[in-house]
């Protein structure tokens, strides 16, 4: 969870000013923030670790962070209203915010089911219940040790995403967008031809797009993969705002904790 939420404050000041290299410098931009991504991760953990309705949580964190904006203008919407059920969104928000579930999860078929319990409130389009489950599942894959090659080629099988291009062959072409079905395949490459945590989500920047979104999702599953270097976890965790630290501590000690780096 950590991972993403880290990937969102590095990618936060790229989203509308790409930066096609995996150079930049320092990794912690100065004007870094945490997003609505962030906020939206924040409430699925509530859900999950306290019993909450996930659309409750979302409602709750999002009003409380409202003024963070970043906000998607129909989810805004549902924000607003206490009563408004799915929107059929077929968006990248519940890809970037499941991380929480791939981490809790026991199973493949748990990690489906956690995921859907909190994307569906608000992406219930089968292309967005799709870019979160299979999240999901790769964070849960790479938590039971799984290498990286078997967890490609198990997200292709099952979810039928086109997983074949390299990131070098992504970002000359790779342009901003807000689906699920053109975001969550490039963030999980990023992730799966990574080298340790901070080559994922450099990668991660490098293509371009909803960059903090991007990197949100590639940094979930590094965060499994490699786990985050103490230094990189100290600065992220130092940007967030006292109320959201104790959920953090919560889930982890559901997880039994944050996975060491393992470079």
């Amino acid at each position: 969870m950590l991972g993403a939420i880290i990937g969102d404050i590095v990618g936060s000041v790229y989203e509308f000013n790409n930066y096609k290299a995996k150079d930049f410098d320092p990794f912690f931009h100065p004007r870094a923030f945490f997003t609505d991504d962030t906020v939206c991760t924040v409430a699925v953990a509530d859900a999950l670790v306290n019993g909450i309705d996930p659309a409750i949580a979302l409602r709750t964190w999002g009003r409380r962070y409202e003024k963070n904006g970043g906000w998607g203008a129909r989810f805004a919407q549902w924000l607003g209203s206490d009563d408004e059920g799915p929107y059929n969104s077929y968006g990248n928000g519940a890809g970037m915010r499941v991380s929480p579930a791939g981490l809790l999860a026991e199973s493949i078929d748990h990690a489906i089911r956690l995921s859907d319990h909190v994307t569906a409130v608000t992406h219930n389009h089968p292309q967005g219940m799709r870019g979160a489950a299979a999240t999901s599942v790769a964070i849960h894959l790479a938590r039971t040790g799984m290498a990286a090659t078997a967890i490609r080629a198990e997200i292709v099988a099952r979810f039928g995403y086109d997983l074949s291009m390299s990131v070098d062959e992504i970002r000359p072409w790779y342009r901003y967008n807000e689906r699920a079905l053109d975001t969550v395949p490039q963030a999980l490459t990023c992730a799966l031809e990574g080298t340790d945590y901070e080559d994922a989500i450099r990668n991660a920047i490098s293509i371009g797009g909803d960059s903090d979104t991007v990197a949100a999702i590639a940094g979930g599953l590094a965060e499994a993969l490699f786990g985050i270097p103490e230094g990189i976890a100290e600065t992220g965790w130092g940007k967030l705002p006292d109320d959201m630290k104790p959920l953090l501590i919560a889930l982890y000690a559901r997880v039994q904790g944050p996975q060491e780096d393992r470079n």
